[in-house]
């Protein structure tokens, strides 16, 4: 499958250092995403927190129709793992 296959959910906050920078990985591969920001919406938070147990962010979701896999680790070496994988 190829990366512009995938689907690439982010999950953000305005300010978050880490937020940028996996954004910016991800443009410079010429990965689209979709960015689900949590500023100010801790609905959104309580989300990933069932789904994943965190309320964090950066959570990256990376997958295809119904097959996600959650990135909730910080970094993007995680990202690039992930992404190798596919």
């Amino acid at each position: 499958m190829a990366i512009k296959d995938l689907n690439v959910v982010v999950w953000s906050k305005q300010g978050c250092s880490y937020c940028a920078e996996v954004k910016q990985y991800l443009n410079e591969k010429g990965i689209t995403y979709k960015d689900i920001d949590v500023t100010d919406h801790d609905d959104r938070r309580d989300i990933l927190e069932v789904k994943y147990g965190v309320r964090h962010v950066p959570v990256v979701e990376i997958g295809q129709e119904n097959q996600y896999e959650a990135i909730t680790e910080i970094g993007v070496q995680y990202i690039e793992e992930a992404l190798k994988n596919r």
